[in-house]
């Protein structure tokens, strides 16, 4: 019996390990922490629900490195991208197979571990202000992080954590939902508020179309646009004090992403828009290439011309090898074909298993969810192909935790 405590203890602090180690920032150890946890915990047999998305990533992979075959690249490149473009296998791989060792304890230590996280996060969020004398949203943010999709997931368990038969205490529950909260909050971050608002609404049921739907999303869009419009009003400024740099992103979120002409020698249009130069510059490099290149991409190893010097990850940089755009990403490595399968992999959370469980159902109301925000991370963030994100490990975690718990109800139901 200590035998077994031992090694659930174990697989829990090795969950914990993966899901905390992004937030390093040190995207080598993470590979590492993530390689190994890969191969101590493999599996003789995969479900065809994991399979799909593990072929999904592994075809993009496939294709860039095939397109590698007829370039000539810098091999610091080309390894860097593979350990990139193969992250999402990783942590689909992670989450899986932990899960499968530790399923009758699956919801609570995905609690666990966010409330780990969230107390992280206030030490960083304290050194921030005290030692490193943080005095705006931005200072704080580069001191203690920009997002945490994981604690929002873990936020949305705790709040229906009825639903998800998280058997915690009252008490422990309300801890644990303030602390978590609080610390999301504090990153700041507008892609999390999304996330938060489409899986919370998701988990409502608001997802399954139906005159209700309609009712909802009619409704969050009056209600978003008069927001929107009150910020438009205020005119938040760049770098204005406390809330005002937020609400500063807020504003020129909408636009951000889908500019399709910068002004590079206005230094405020140019920051403002970066991520959109980013995607013109992929497109008009691919594009150069024939239609060879738009169709299979540029392979491992392919770099972007921003044109000019640029600040980004604490240097300088006229080329880039990864964007933050996560389609456009790929579309760089792996052509249209690699976008094909990035959209099949995001199509493929929302074809879930009919079933009758309780719990099963609240599932894939998240994995629709999922899907749903998979479509803006990827666009605004990299989805999983992000040094710090941790959904694919989630996401690995809760498909097997559904596929045993289905098991778990075929096995108990009596059969003729």
């Amino acid at each position: 019996m200590a035998l077994v405590i031992k090694k659930t203890l174990l697989y829990q602090l090795l969950f914990a390990s993966c899901v905390a180690v992004p937030y390093i920032n040190n995207y080598e150890l993470t590979f590492a922490v993530w390689s190994l946890t890969t191969l101590l915990t493999l599996q003789s047999k995969y479900s065809w629900g994991i399979t799909k998305q593990l072929l999904c990533y592994g075809a993009i992979l496939l294709i860039a490195a095939v397109v590698l075959l007829f370039k000539e690249y810098e091999r610091y490149y080309i390894i860097r991208d593979f350990t990139y473009i193969a992250k999402p296998i990783l942590g689909l791989l992670i989450g899986y197979q932990l899960c499968k060792r530790i399923p009758h304890l699956a919801i609570q230590t995905v609690a666990h571990t966010a409330f780990f996280l969230a107390l992280i996060h206030f030490f960083l969020v304290f050194r921030g202000f005290v030692f490193f004398k943080a005095s705006s949203i931005n200072d704080l943010r580069y001191y203690a992080g920009y997002f945490s999709d994981y604690e929002i997931y873990a936020l949305i368990i705790l709040i229906f954590h009825q639903k998800f038969e998280l058997h915690f205490t009252k008490k422990r529950v309300r801890i644990y939902i303030i602390a978590v909260a609080l610390s999301s909050f504090l990153y700041l971050s507008r892609t999390n508020f999304i996330q938060f608002f489409i899986l919370f609404f998701a988990l409502k049921g608001y997802f399954v179309l139906n005159r209700r739907l309609i009712i909802v999303v009619a409704s969050i869009v009056i209600v978003s646009s008069i927001g929107y419009s009150a910020i438009l009003y205020i005119n938040p400024k760049r770098n204005g004090p406390g809330l005002e740099a937020f609400l500063y992103k807020i504003k020129v979120a909408p636009i951000e992403p889908f500019k399709t002409k910068i002004n590079r020698g206005d230094w405020k249009d140019f920051n403002d828009n970066y991520r959109s130069h980013e995607n013109i510059i992929t497109a008009r490099q691919v594009t150069r290439e024939g239609k060879y290149s738009v169709l299979f991409g540029q392979g491992l190893g392919s770099k972007v011309d921003l044109k000019q010097k640029i600040w980004l990850s604490d240097m300088f940089l006229r080329y880039i090898s990864i964007l933050h755009n996560g389609f456009m990403t790929v579309f760089l490595k792996s052509g249209l074909l690699g976008v094909a399968f990035l959209l099949a992999s995001i199509f493929f959370l929302f074809k879930n298993p009919k079933s009758e469980i309780p719990m099963v159902k609240q599932i894939n109301y998240l994995m629709v969810g999922s899907g749903l925000f998979m479509f803006v991370s990827c666009w605004v963030f990299m989805g999983f192909y992000f040094t710090a994100d941790t959904k694919s490990i989630f996401l690995g975690f809760i498909i097997c935790f559904r596929e045993i718990l289905i098991k778990q109800h075929q096995n108990s139901t009596p059969h003729d």
